[in-house]
C-alpha cells in the first residue's frame, strides 16, 4: 500500500525489532495495549500473539478496512481517529507505537498528562530524540517533561533499511516506565513545574537565575552560573515547590 509521507509513514517490517518492541512492552496476557498507528499491522500481529488485548487508533481511512480483515476474529479493535484527540478510557494500560516522528513531543505529552495515565510507554521514534531523553546528560524541556512522570530507557536503536519506506534517519526504540504524578504534591505544583522550566529554558543564552528572576526573586542567585540544561529533575521539582 502507498505511504502517506504527510502522516509520516514508515512501517517497520523486520521481526527482529518488531519483536524488541514487543518485549519492551513486557505484555501479560489479556492486557490491554493501545496502539498509536498500527499501519498495516506487524506490529499489531506481534502485540497479539503475546496475548495483548489490542486497540488500535489509526487516522489513515484507507488502512482501516485493512485491519478489520487481517484481525478478524482476534482480539482487536481499531479507531478512526488522530490519536491526539483519542481519549483512553481503560482502567489500566500500556501505550506502544511506531510514531510519526513529527508529533513526538505531542504524544508524549498526551499519554504522560492524560486524565488516566498508562503504566508504560513504548515508542519508535527518531534516535537523537529517544537519547536526547534517556541518555543525555544535558537536558531539554522534553526530557524533563518525560522524567517529570517516568523513568526513561533507551532500549535498541533500529537502524532506517528496518522501515518501508526508510525514513532518513535511525530510529529508537524508547520504553517510559513507572508513569505517575507522584513527583508533584499536588496539581498545582505540577503547573508550576512546567511554567518554571518553560521559562528557565525560554532564552538559551542566559543563565538560568536571569530567567527565573521573576519567579523565584532572590533565591534565583543561588542558581549561580547554571544554564536550564545543567539543573536536573530533583532540582526543577524543589524549585516548583
Amino acid at each position: 500500500m502507498y505511504k502517506k509521507k504527510s502522516l509520516g509513514q514508515h512501517f517497520l517490517k523486520n521481526p527482529y525489532y518488531l519483536g524488541l518492541v514487543a518485549d519492551a512492552a513486557g505484555i501479560a496476557a489479556g492486557e490491554v495495549v493501545l496502539e498509536i498507528g498500527p499501519g498495516d499491522g506487524a506490529l499489531t500481529a506481534v502485540l497479539l500473539e503475546r496475548g495483548a488485548r489490542v486497540v488500535a487508533v489509526e487516522k489513515d481511512s484507507r488502512l482501516i478496512p485493512v485491519l478489520k480483515e487481517k484481525f478478524t476474529g482476534k482480539n482487536f479493535e481499531v479507531i478512526e481517529q488522530d490519536a491526539l484527540g483519542y481519549e483512553p478510557k481503560f482502567k489500566t494500560y500500556k501505550v506502544v507505537g511506531n510514531i510519526p516522528y513529527y508529533i513526538t513531543g505531542a504524544l508524549f505529552k498526551k499519554f504522560l498528562t492524560a486524565k488516566r495515565q498508562p503504566s508504560t510507554v513504548v515508542f519508535l521514534t527518531q534516535k537523537e530524540v529517544a537519547a536526547r531523553i534517556a541518555r543525555s546528560k544535558k537536558e531539554s524541556i522534553l526530557s524533563l517533561s518525560v522524567k517529570a512522570y517516568g523513568e526513561p530507557r533507551y532500549i535498541k536503536t533500529v537502524p532506517r533499511g528496518a522501515f518501508a519506506p526508510p525514513p532518513k534517519v535511525d530510529s529508537g526504540i524508547i520504553k517510559i516506565s513507572g508513569i505517575s504524578r507522584d513527583n508533584f504534591k499536588n496539581a498545582a505544583h505540577e503547573k508550576r513545574f512546567f511554567e518554571l522550566v518553560r521559562a528557565g529554558f525560554g532564552k538559551k543564552r542566559k543563565l538560568l537565575k536571569n530567567n527565573l528572576k521573576k519567579f523565584l526573586g532572590a533565591k534565583a542567585e543561588a542558581l549561580g552560573t547554571a544554564r536550564a540544561e545543567d539543573i536536573h529533575l530533583a532540582q526543577w521539582l524543589i524549585l516548583s515547590e
